[in-house]
């Protein structure tokens, strides 16, 4: 493990109020998107897709690095370049997305663990060769009103993400580390508050049993925000105010930045919210982002699978970018939508 190379990768990817692209969405994800324009998901439509995103010219000013799916990872452009090599030719970070999903808990009702550790080392050293920089790992997090998470959920999908930060650091990888408190349901801001305390409090005791780097790595959590279907809404501000006070409650100050998921919020209210957390004044870490339907809902809306709307779709694409740019300096209106 070279920790002066892990520091340096991490803190590129954040630098200059840069942020990530996840464009690691699944087969199945992506199909239910292309679903949406009426794009069918073939290989060739999915490697196009992403192609338009990665090329779209200036992004490089506002994307530090992009998550890539394993089927993107070994992907070209058109004239035959790696997609990796493509993105890094650019100043951009590329990475992977490592863990293998979800699934049901044993013995624990309702909730999840992440899987994939088996086998995790070789392919990690695998993606590393292919040309990836850093590694992702999203553990879910299932939450309600009353009894969930239970404290053994917590622990097993904390232990498992500190494994696979450890095991991305011992082959020279930045772990993305990303536990997901989901934002389903109908719990308030509190509640949504006081999980993700205890959540993150166990996420980082078993980062130091692990003995993982914290400087060589990155957090990507989710935003203090009320379920979805929680008839109480919260204003822009106290979002902000509740994120940043849980974070700095529990994020360890050599972690070199936070890049939140959107976490199903729509592309205008997660740039906002981020603003309004840059705006609150400086912070020990970069507060930036890590978005997927946040940056792309706009493009595939325009994109529709069309050659002539290429150009719109990379415009707008662009626009998200630079509008998330200026949210990590604090500096968004939405006045410029």
């Amino acid at each position: 493990m070279n920790q002066d190379e892990l520091k340096m990768v991490a803190q590129a990817i954040v630098a200059d109020s840069k942020g990530i692209l996840a464009a690691d969405e699944s087969n199945p994800t992506i199909k239910d998107r292309f679903d949406g324009i009426g794009v069918k998901s073939t290989e060739e439509n999915r490697r196009r897709y992403r192609e338009i995103l990665f090329s779209t010219e200036g992004i490089e000013q506002y994307i530090g690095g992009v998550i890539l799916f394993h089927e993107t990872l070994h992907q070209t452009t058109r004239d035959g370049t790696p997609f990796a090599q493509f993105l890094s030719n650019r100043g951009i970070v590329p990475g992977i997305k490592v863990d293998e999903g979800s699934k049901a808990l044993a013995m624990y009702p309702g909730e999840r663990i992440t899987e994939g550790l088996d086998g995790l080392r070789e392919r990690l050293l695998e993606y590393k060769r292919t040309g990836a920089k850093f590694a992702k790992w999203r553990s879910v997090i299932e939450i309600n009103e009353r009894d969930l998470p239970t404290r053994f959920a917590i622990r097993a999908n904390a232990h498992a993400l500190a494994r696979y930060a450890a095991l991305c650091q011992e082959v020279g990888l930045v772990p993305i580390v990303e536990p997901e408190v989901l934002m389903d349901g109908i719990h308030d801001i509190e509640r949504c508050e006081k999980v993700t305390s205890i959540v993150l409090e166990e996420v980082f005791s078993e980062l130091d049993a692990h003995r993982v780097l914290l400087e060589g790595m990155l957090l990507k959590p989710n935003m203090i925000v009320p379920g979805m279907k929680c008839p109480r809404r919260e204003s822009v501000l106290r979002v902000a105010e509740a994120t940043m006070r849980c974070l700095l409650r529990h994020v360890p100050t050599a972690v070199p930045g936070i890049v939140f998921l959107s976490g199903g919020q729509t592309a205008d209210d997660a740039t906002e919210h981020l603003n309004a957390m840059n705006h609150l004044g400086t912070h020990p870490w970069s507060v930036s982002f890590s978005f997927g339907r946040a940056l792309q809902a706009p493009v595939l809306a325009v994109w529709k699978g069309k050659e002539a709307n290429v150009a719109a779709a990379q415009k707008a694409f662009l626009q998200r970018c630079k509008f998330n740019g200026l949210a990590c300096a604090g500096k968004y209106h939405r006045e410029l939508v």
